[in-house]
């Protein structure tokens, strides 16, 4: 399988159109599609399908997606590691954080990594971790800033912060004021707005209650934070999320923060790596900035730096 082939195909996946993954790759549009073909040829599958707006890819087109966009990582990273060794960190490094990490952290990460390394690029990828910790085995990010990721022997995981999370709502039941805590069984009083499974912090308020028997009321299941919350402003249920995630947000002044107690629930942040693919040193470097921002309070609200710099 040839590299050219491999890049050309999922150019072509990604911008939808031969003509604009042509002009991406500086290649005339004739040599990208005969690239694609030959690479149908050679694996005897079809890999693309057009449509009324551009090209899809099939079934074996989607496959062969996910596992070229982590070869071709691959590629450029021994490339950047070699490239290192003339002198300071070059080539690019991508990195996976959940939105409302991004929020407090993206610009000063850019602006500390632009400074430190002018000749390096620095990609940001913000979602939630189930999709983050699988882009990560498949190398599509370097490392990533996860939530309460799974235990496994894949990855690798530093604890760098931790938050308690809170009950978030417009006002209290029975249109009260918002309390200053709530305790977790009364949990089940409250009509919840939370991200579907498999979600870390779903995921981590369902053991919780389950484990002390306190069954939740579910009103609505949905994925973007941000649509979340402002259905929680306009009072159809309450969310429960970490304070970062209104902290600032001087465009919902109506959302109320009441810390979840007796006993508290806990969300933990970690730095995940692949425990079988080494770090470039660009890769390290910014992990670095990272954990130095962490480490100076970057992260608002009641989150607490974990001492240790160890490995779970």
């Amino acid at each position: 399988m040839d590299l050219k082939q491999l890049e050309c195909f999922v150019r072509v996946v990604e911008f939808g159109s031969v003509t604009r993954a042509a002009i991406t790759l500086n290649l005339s549009q004739p040599v990208v599609s005969r690239h694609v073909r030959q690479l149908e040829v050679e694996l005897k599958e079809h890999l693309l399908e057009r449509n009324g707006r551009g090209v899809i890819p099939t079934d074996a087109g989607k496959r062969l997606l996910e596992r070229g966009r982590g070869i071709l990582h691959q590629v450029r990273l021994a490339r950047q590691e070699i490239e290192d060794l003339r002198g300071s960190p070059a080539g690019k490094v991508v990195v996976g954080m959940p939105p409302s990490v991004g929020k407090s952290l993206t610009v000063d990460l850019v602006s500390d990594f632009r400074a430190g390394f002018p000749r390096a690029s620095l990609g940001v990828v913000e979602a939630l971790t189930v999709s983050m910790y699988e882009w990560l085995l498949l190398g599509r990010l370097d490392f990533a800033l996860l939530y309460n990721p799974p235990v496994t022997q894949q990855a690798a995981y530093e604890h760098v912060w931790s938050e308690d999370l809170y009950l978030i709502g417009s006002r209290g039941l029975d249109g009260k004021p918002m309390p200053a805590s709530v305790k977790m069984r009364e949990l089940a009083n409250y009509p919840l707005i939370t991200p579907g499974q498999p979600n870390a912090i779903r995921n981590l308020l369902d053991v919780q209650c389950a484990r002390l028997g306190v069954p939740l009321s579910v009103a609505l299941e949905v994925d973007a934070i941000e649509s979340l919350l402002d259905l929680v402003d306009r009072g159809m249920g309450y969310a429960v999320l970490s304070r970062n995630a209104i902290y600032g947000r001087a465009h919902r002044p109506n959302l109320h923060a009441s810390r979840i107690v007796s006993p508290s629930l806990t969300s933990q942040l970690v730095i995940a790596t692949v425990s079988q693919r080494p770090l470039t040193r660009l890769a390290q470097a910014t992990i670095d900035l990272i954990r130095k921002r962490i480490q100076g309070g970057v992260l608002a609200g009641d989150g607490k730096r974990d001492a240790p710099r160890g490995r779970a």
